[in-house]
């Protein structure tokens, strides 16, 4: 006999594609796209565990979205969302989330399990009337917003209102591990994660490291993608510099040439999330800004 308590299974969350230029399909919906951590929720009778992409339990870290969730009435329950925290005008931000600065929330796009219902293999469609039936907005719980049924109609609205990006959903798709085409992310502002390889000597009033040295797997290789010097204040500067020292090393990690007198080199552990305006031909980032470590990523997940 089955235990009706339980979610029978654990799976990794669906991702999607990134395409280059706004687009309209028919059958399609589109979504705002967060700017924060995603996260699984799992509701098992009482018990609620938040998991990470990287399969962390981060229930601890954010007890007011597992109390909420704790309480709806659904015996079990498996969500699909992203841990946000927005800001004055409703847009969220991965720094105010880094830097535990606003009211974090939980942004919820999908339902793949309910009451003994194992959801994934039914069309979006029919898992979004789930997800809005079983599931109230509260204090810290909202429903991801549908932006408009054209996609570029979607993604000019995305615009004025400064949010990151538009991702399209196949509205037949049932839910897939992993990169899916089922699901196309369109993105507005420039961001993406970059492999920490080392850092530069602080200069003038600035204390702990003046920048830091960025790359992303080419394959096996580490390739440099230029430094970021903007976007610390001494709270990160000095936790992140503490963090950097115990992976301190001789040799640069990067297969590419560092011409940086001041490096000291790192071992590729560390992931950061940078905002940037371009790349140039090179692959070097224009204008950086450091946002934020990620902790729900390993760095050979970090791949040009």
């Amino acid at each position: 006999m089955k235990n009706r308590s339980t979610v029978p299974f654990r799976v990794s969350p669906m991702l999607a594609t990134l395409v280059e230029e706004p687009f309209s399909k028919a059958g399609w919906v589109f979504e705002e796209k967060y700017d924060g951590v995603r996260m699984l929720a799992y509701k098992e009778g009482p018990k609620v565990s938040l998991i990470s992409r990287n399969g962390i339990d981060r229930s601890g870290r954010y007890p007011t979205i597992a109390a909420e969730i704790a309480e709806v009435a659904a015996k079990t329950l498996l969500l699909d969302g992203e841990i946000v925290v927005f800001d004055s005008h409703e847009v969220s931000r991965f720094q105010l989330l880094q830097q535990g600065r606003g009211q974090v929330k939980y942004a919820v796009f999908d339902c793949l399990y309910e009451n003994g219902r194992d959801l994934r293999r039914e069309p979006l469609s029919l898992r979004r009337k789930t997800l809005e039936k079983v599931l109230k907005r509260g204090s810290t719980i909202s429903i991801a917003k549908r932006l408009a049924e054209d996609g570029v109609e979607a993604f000019e609205k995305a615009t004025r209102l400064g949010l990151e990006g538009v991702i399209g959903k196949d509205s037949a798709a049932s839910y897939s591990e992993g990169r899916s085409t089922s699901w196309l992310k369109v993105k507005i502002n420039q961001q993406e994660e970059f492999v920490i390889g080392g850092f530069t000597a602080a200069t003038g009033s600035r204390h702990h490291f003046g920048a830091l040295l960025l790359g992303a797997y080419q394959g096996k290789k580490l390739r440099y993608a230029g430094k970021v010097g903007t976007g610390f204040n001494e709270q990160s500067l000095g936790s992140l510099y503490k963090r950097m020292k115990t992976l301190a090393r001789t040799t640069s990690p990067f297969s590419s040439d560092v011409n940086e007198k001041s490096a000291t080199f790192v071992s590729p552990k560390l992931v950061a999330q940078i905002a940037f305006t371009e790349k140039t031909k090179e692959g070097k980032l224009r204008h950086p800004v450091y946002l934020g470590l990620r902790d729900d990523k390993s760095s050979r997940e970090v791949q040009q």
